[in-house]
């Protein structure tokens, strides 16, 4: 389930964003270059990873990822059984390179993930594993966590299995390509099991009250002097492939609270206050959201080709606000629940991003084996929250700084300009300052007043300040 923004940059070279970048990551401390040890190790284990016997190159995987990504964690292959339907999963299995305390193994704990910010990547492996022999590359014959899902006519999971396989990805796809064949009706007939599957998945979320939050991604376009922020509405395709995601994150889930053992990915109930804040996004885009419509049916309502409904997606992410991870062994964690999911999940398809993903996958193939979990992943599950926890907020930095940045590029040029907006947040300090949300360009910005900031109404503000080298934007409330 996405739930942060991503931003690229439609232009050949753009340089007044590389650098600001580079001042973000030094700014922040994040780690860059790997150190030599971890390179060299990570090259050793490349050259000579732990291969399991099973062989399953049969099966016609593909990938489907955003264009020019390296890093696969997931490769696809579903089809109908019966009258009902089998998902094959295969998951980079990065446990085949990376041993519990080798150098690679301790500077991924240190990272916990990888950090996105424009085009710019911290990865959480060196690229000759993450981008490499980890990766499930076209036509390169990989070991995997193979999941195998059967699920009924309704879309419901009635078998799980997960177990190390060599598998071969056939072909790469990107969203914009593979929609576009599916629209013309020349897609291979697995993308038409896939809408099934996806479509009957979205219905089952939406009966057990769970929604699922469809993030664009955000497109800086450089045309000459020009600056313009924009979102890209997602493709259906994306939707479906997420429900294959979230499908084994749940079977993860279930498999390890049936055994009392594992790590769970946690969300509570939305703050009331998120949700009042998010009515008054709504209107400030002049969105429709009756009184008695609840938040999930909100969130499906909305049309990922509006671009303020885009918009709307992105403000959404403010309720996903006290997500977590819960380790158990033995006694069951008080609220294990995902709130936007209304189930219990895990991370488990993307270990060459996401730490945790790693140990919580070699859980899951112990279980399904019926062997004890290994003693490496036990000793460290206590401590993974918090692991994952430092990473998130320093991703949660890089993503917020990289925006910031963004949007005082998109805005240097218009200091003095008026622009209509509602106010969305007040926060009363020795004068009324908060968050206005601009209608025409759909970017939140910091706003001041001498006098009252009249929360949730429509506003005129005059852009006072747009400092790209200090990623600084201010509005003040126009007399």
């Amino acid at each position: 389930m996405a739930t942060t923004r991503r931003i690229h940059v439609r232009a050949p070279s753009e340089p007044a964003l590389e650098p600001g970048i580079e001042a973000i990551k030094r700014e922040l401390e994040l780690p860059l270059a790997f150190p030599p040890d971890v390179e060299a190790a990570a090259a050793a284990a490349a050259a000579h990873p732990r291969l399991p016997a099973e062989d399953r190159s049969d099966l016609a995987f593909v990938t489907i990822d955003p264009p020019g990504a390296m890093d696969l964690d997931q490769a696809l292959h579903v089809a109908r059984k019966g009258d009902g339907y089998v998902v094959h999963y295969a998951i980079a299995d990065v446990a085949a390179f990376v041993r519990p305390g080798d150098p690679v193994d301790l500077e991924a704990n240190r990272r916990g993930a990888t950090l996105y910010g424009a085009d710019a990547k911290i990865p959480l492996h060196p690229k000759v594993l993450s981008e490499g022999a980890a990766s499930l590359l076209p036509g390169q014959l990989r070991p995997a966590l193979l999941w195998t899902i059967e699920l009924d006519r309704s879309g419901e999971g009635i078998t799980v299995d997960v177990h190390r396989a060599l598998v071969r990805s056939r072909e790469r796809f990107d969203y914009d390509g593979v929609q576009r064949r599916i629209d013309a009706g020349d897609a291979d007939p697995m993308w038409a099991v896939l809408r099934e599957i996806g479509e009957l998945r979205k219905q089952r979320e939406q009966r057990r009250g769970g929604v699922s939050l469809p993030l664009p991604e955000q497109e800086i376009r450089v045309e000459g002097d020009c600056w313009q922020l924009e979102f890209r509405a997602r493709h259906p395709v994306e939707d479906w492939n997420e429900q294959i995601s979230l499908l084994t994150g749940m079977a993860a889930a279930h498999l390890m609270m049936e055994h009392r053992v594992g790590l769970l990915r946690t969300l509570p109930e939305p703050d009331p206050r998120a949700l009042g804040r998010l009515r008054r996004t709504a209107k400030a885009l002049g969105i429709a959201w009756p009184e008695r419509m609840g938040y999930p049916d909100f969130i499906r309502s909305l049309d990922p080709a509006d671009p303020r409904h885009v918009a709307m997606m992105v403000s959404c992410t403010s309720v996903l606000r006290g997500a977590g991870y819960a380790a158990f062994v033995g006694e069951m964690p008080t609220q294990p629940l995902h709130s936007a999911l209304a189930s219990t999940y895990a991370h488990v398809t993307a270990p060459l991003r996401r730490l945790v993903d790693r140990y919580t996958g070699e859980t899951c193939v112990a279980l399904c084996a019926g062997q004890p979990v290994p003693d490496w992943v036990l000793q460290a599950l206590p401590g993974l929250p918090a692991t994952m926890a430092d990473a998130d907020r320093r991703a949660g930095r890089f993503e917020r700084a990289v925006i910031d940045l963004a949007e005082s590029l998109v805005l240097a040029t218009r200091v003095g300009e008026s622009f209509t907006g509602t106010i969305v947040e007040v926060e009363r300090r020795d004068r009324d300052e908060g968050v206005v949300m601009l209608h025409a360009l759909a970017i939140e910005a910091h706003v001041v007043a001498e006098g009252t900031l009249p929360l949730g109404e429509t506003v005129t503000v005059r852009l006072v300040a747009a400092d790209p080298a200090a990623r600084r934007v201010r509005f003040e409330l126009a007399a």
